[in-house]
C-alpha cells in the first residue's frame, strides 16, 4: 500500500529545481550549495520526489504571518 504523502493539506510543497533555478537561487543568496540547510535522501519527500544527490528543493510552508514562506534545501546522502 503506497502512501502519498503530500495529500495531507499540512505537507509544505516541494518542488526539485532545475539547473536553471538552481543558479538563479544561488547568485540571488550568493551562496553555495555548501552554504544551503540540508535534507537527507532518506526523508520521505526526497524518496518520494525521487531527488538525487546534489538537487536543491524548493520547500512552501504555510505561514501566520507571511502567508506562505519558502525554503531551499539541498539533498545529501
Amino acid at each position: 500500500m503506497d502512501i502519498d504523502i503530500f495529500a495531507n493539506r499540512l505537507s509544505p510543497k516541494y518542488k526539485i529545481l532545475d539547473s536553471n533555478e538552481a543558479d538563479s537561487i544561488l547568485l540571488r543568496f550568493k551562496c553555495s550549495r555548501s552554504n544551503l540547510p540540508k535534507i537527507r535522501m532518506a526523508d520521505p519527500a526526497v524518496i518520494a520526489l525521487k531527488a538525487n544527490e546534489g538537487d536543491i528543493l524548493e520547500i512552501t510552508r504555510a505561514s501566520k504571518t507571511a502567508g506562505e514562506a519558502v525554503y531551499y534545501r539541498v539533498v545529501i546522502r
